[in-house]
């Protein structure tokens, strides 16, 4: 009988009984050619923003407690991140740790497409189908792309510490109070914020490309994560304004969720997670 080995990553994972059929199906998706064409790429406006918004929060009260159980760590750990930037003297990387959570934001979301997708094929969802991600053929792909937006976080984080050393710093802020009144009454305060927030943006914008509609294309169909990646950034380059916009709406409620000691995400993100789903519904044909 003739052997082959086929997917040298697979081969090997097989051969040292690191992994199941599962990761090795996984790992023939990460660059999967099965498709034979691109997915379609639909036009959207403004309305389809409003549309996906409204069916999040259909999704999130349909089950309201599972996705609220589900997120519920995610506030403690933005407490836990505030926190410690306090007692580490890195209070002026708050708010760009605040920032950096939200690049994130859409690795943490994807048991909530999952749970989304049950309920429109017609299922009840259960807490537990947010976990089905794991079973995924396309979880190394989800891995990997969440390994990208770590990275991109923690680069972020890299820059956002520089602009403050070469503006306000590099001394550490004596309180609060000293920090806010340099921050907004001060020139260097002033560049702070300006470019901090010109730079922060930059990166904003790179994860919104990347990750629009990857993470869901993946958990719907059969593509591998450089076709997954394409078609969002073809989403984006096609319906710039409208993504843009989708941005701005994704900030401003992580913000405002964020701002009572990070309670409010525990509604913000599943009602994101769930429209973001509906979205890439409205964007891929």
């Amino acid at each position: 009988m003739e052997r082959t080995i086929g997917n040298p990553i697979s081969w090997l994972a097989k051969s040292f009984g690191l992994t199941s059929s599962h990761v090795s199906a996984s790992v023939d998706h990460l660059g999967s050619d099965k498709v034979g064409e691109m997915p379609r790429v639909l036009q959207l406006d403004i309305t389809d923003l409003g549309a996906a918004l409204r069916a999040g929060w259909q999704d999130f009260t349909a089950c309201r407690s599972d996705a609220m159980a589900l997120v519920f760590l995610y506030p403690l750990i933005g407490v836990a991140l505030v926190t410690l930037s306090l007692s580490m003297n890195l209070l002026p990387l708050v708010f760009p740790l605040v920032l950096g959570f939200a690049l994130v934001g859409p690795v943490a979301a994807v048991g909530l497409y999952e749970m989304s997708s049950r309920r429109e094929a017609g299922f009840t969802p259960r807490w537990m189908d947010a976990f089905a991600v794991l079973r995924s053929p396309a979880f190394l792909s989800i891995l990997m792309l969440g390994l990208y937006l770590a990275a991109l976080c923690i680069l972020w984080l890299t820059v956002a510490a520089a602009i403050y050393n070469r503006t306000l710093g590099p001394e550490a802020p004596q309180s609060v109070i000293s920090f806010t009144r340099d921050t907004f009454t001060t020139a260097p305060g002033w560049a702070m914020l300006v470019i901090g927030s010109a730079v922060g943006a930059v990166f904003a914008f790179a994860a919104l490309a990347v990750s629009l509609v990857s993470f869901p294309l993946l958990l719907d169909r059969h593509v591998g994560l450089p076709i997954a990646v394409a078609t969002s950034l073809r989403v984006v380059r096609q319906n710039l304004l409208v993504s843009l916009l989708w941005g701005v709406i994704v900030t401003a409620l992580l913000i405002l969720g964020a701002i009572p000691m990070f309670v409010g995400m525990i509604v913000v993100v599943p009602v994101l997670g769930h429209a973001t789903w509906h979205l890439y519904r409205r964007a891929i044909a």
